[in-house]
């Protein structure tokens, strides 16, 4: 009596050839630029300085020829006691003022750094002569989450940072990640704003949200096919060659019919 594979086992090579068919990714849906060949010209993005608000926190530093004159004031700072930072900073509280030594509340908030640096310059000149003041943001952080290779919350202290040098502080996108589903949390004043971005089309680099503000937080959706096949590349591997080898030996057997 000679063997035949029965339905059963047909069936199940069939399913799993669904399923490694449907868990092919298209190389377009992996790569960045599907569309450079179409650009014309370059992107302009005169990317706006961003502005001091409420809950930022600033480096300040006085420069003036008076050793005395900048120890006290560079060694005045109120980071809290859990920030890693040798720098002095300054809390911009709820109604955008800072707390600075001797002049007493600033009001700094919707202005640039370089403005509040002359603002203070200003606030001190009856206390201080010939005195520079810089101003910078301080603790500027992104949080990476969904198909990132690390998630996690990462510092960064660049005036431009774009949204892929974002995604490569945390190794990029892995191989189950949609780049033309990426999501960018940003609060803007009281609201909270979600946009949706295609990481694959050249024009995003001409957008507002291509570069990166502090505390944005930047979420990689999966693929869809990663919700069927979510075996890592050894795993695939190990199972493509079990099922091959086994499919092989169905067919070149003695005594074995398909149909």
């Amino acid at each position: 009596m000679q063997n035949r594979i029965t339905p059963k086992i047909r069936n199940l090579l069939i399913i799993f050839l669904v399923i490694l068919i449907n868990s092919c990714v298209p190389i377009e849906k992996l790569k960045y630029f599907n569309d450079i060949d179409e650009l014309q010209e370059p992107i302009v993005n005169p990317k706006k300085q961003k502005l001091i608000m409420p809950y930022d926190y600033l480096y300040i530093k006085v420069f003036s020829i008076d050793d005395k004159t900048n120890m006290v004031f560079n060694s005045a700072s109120n980071l809290p006691p859990s920030s890693a930072s040798t720098l002095s900073g300054y809390l911009v509280d709820e109604s955008g003022d800072i707390d600075y030594p001797f002049v007493g509340k600033i009001n700094v908030s919707g202005i640039t750094p370089a403005e509040a640096s002359k603002k203070l310059e200003t606030a001190l000149s009856e206390y201080v002569s010939n005195a520079a003041i810089t101003v910078n943001f301080l603790d500027n952080n992104v949080t990476l989450l969904g198909e990132v290779q690390r998630q996690g919350i990462y510092p960064f202290t660049q005036d431009k940072l774009n949204i892929y040098e974002a995604l490569a502080l945390g190794g990029g996108i892995s191989q189950y990640g949609n780049r033309k589903n990426v999501i960018l949390v940003r609060q803007e004043g009281d609201k909270i704003m979600h946009y949706r971005l295609n990481l694959s089309d050249s024009k995003i680099a001409g957008k507002d949200f291509y570069y990166i503000q502090a505390n944005d937080v930047i979420v990689v959706e999966p693929l869809k096919s990663s919700s069927w096949f979510t075996f890592n590349s050894s795993t695939f591997q190990t199972l493509l060659v079990s099922v091959t080898s086994i499919f092989s030996i169905l067919i070149f057997a003695k005594n074995i019919k398909l149909f």
